[in-house]
């Protein structure tokens, strides 16, 4: 991805226990994800910063 986004750090990306691996776990419909698999986006539009403590560090 571009920009530094990293699925490491999305808020989607969770452990999933029955694949035993980490998964994009975000609710998109068929077009959107064939778009996405297609790469006519720069960066995925659908990062979320999962960093709780994110603000707190800025706060400091």
């Amino acid at each position: 991805m571009a920009a530094g986004l990293s699925c490491d750090t999305c808020a989607y990306f969770t452990y999933d226990d029955e694949e035993e691996c980490y998964v994009c776990d975000i609710d998109i419909d068929e077009d959107d994800y064939s778009r996405l698999m297609e790469g006519h986006f720069r960066e995925c539009p659908y990062y979320t910063n999962g960093d709780e403590y994110r603000v707190v560090r800025h706060q400091m």
